[in-house]
């Protein structure tokens, strides 16, 4: 099936969805706040309050054991003092895009798509940091949203997707070809119809497009790559859906890692193994940072 023909589908998919959620305003206010290089913490802190329940939010998050705060904090403000504003645009966003799919029943289980998600963010930020990669916020932010058309699937195809998870149980498969084969296209291709909706910027669009696919990326293969590996660590450690999607992979065989070494070859000797036992250590982090957001966020 032509890429065209699944882009197509993945788009008539989207366009059939009468209301499709949308990123709250302010959230989206915030963020364009924070890409100004003069703009003052007041500013930031008097825009999230307009907002209380993305107020609320932040400080929940920011009080959770993932980001350690030696004592609670209880005021917006006192939050961007501790977090500093790269950290708070990484706030604003995350809340925003939990805010979009709350409160539905969806094929599987919300808290496997956030631990998959935040894990995805969280190595993609540490990998990005260990390639030299200029811009590791950005790494963060978008592997947290890389799989949103997984979320539409599972919330406005439910059933369909129901039959499909039913249908490759217990087979050994990866979830993109599976789902190529049983709707004409995948979560891939959706989630970017999603992303343009969204406004998104373009790099943004083409991970979330190509994070199975690095070697198409034109505008920032690096960052795709550096998604796409971290998708395959979480998938094979302990964040990915429940185990829901069987996948294995050697580093030296993934298109990614050609990409990356040649554009960082003082990692050829990457050590995986040790990579991946350093990403079981974070992965009780990542599972409290999820657990706050259902008592704080999702149970609201």
């Amino acid at each position: 099936m032509s890429d065209s023909v699944l882009m197509n589908n993945a788009r008539a998919m989207v366009d059939a969805i009468s209301e499709l959620p949308t990123i709250p305003h302010v959230a989206t206010k915030v963020i364009e706040l924070l890409d100004k290089p003069d703009v003052e913490l007041d500013e930031v802190a008097d825009m999230i309050l307009t907002d209380q329940v993305l107020a609320a939010r932040v400080i929940r998050m920011v009080n959770s054991p993932f980001y350690k705060p030696a004592h609670e904090i209880k005021s917006v403000k006192r939050a961007l003092i501790y977090l500093g504003f790269r950290h708070i645009r990484e706030l604003a966003f995350t809340c925003s895009f939990i805010d979009v799919f709350q409160g539905k029943d969806g094929a599987f289980d919300i808290r496997t798509f956030w631990e998959h998600s935040f894990g995805v963010g969280i190595v993609a930020k540490i990998i990005a940091q260990r390639f030299r990669y200029p811009d590791t916020e950005k790494a963060y932010l978008v592997g947290i949203v890389h799989d949103i058309g997984e979320v539409l699937l599972s919330y406005y195809r439910r059933t369909e997707f129901e039959q499909l998870l039913a249908s490759i149980k217990g087979k050994s498969y990866r979830m993109v070809e599976a789902e190529r084969e049983f709707f004409g296209t995948s979560h891939s291709e959706i989630g970017h119809c999603i992303a343009q909706k969204w406004n998104f910027p373009a790099d943004y669009c083409e991970v979330i497009a190509l994070h199975h696919a690095p070697e198409e990326a034109i505008i920032d293969p690096i960052l795709v790559s550096i998604v796409n590996l971290a998708d395959l660590f979480c998938s094979v450690r302990q964040l990915d859906y429940g185990s829901q999607s069987w996948i294995t992979f050697n580093l030296a065989d993934e298109r990614s890692w050609s990409i990356l070494k040649n554009y960082a070859p003082h990692l050829a000797d990457f050590d995986v193994e040790r990579f991946c036992y350093e990403l079981d250590d974070r992965v009780p982090e990542i599972q409290d940072l999820v657990q706050s957001i259902f008592q704080g966020v999702i149970a609201e």
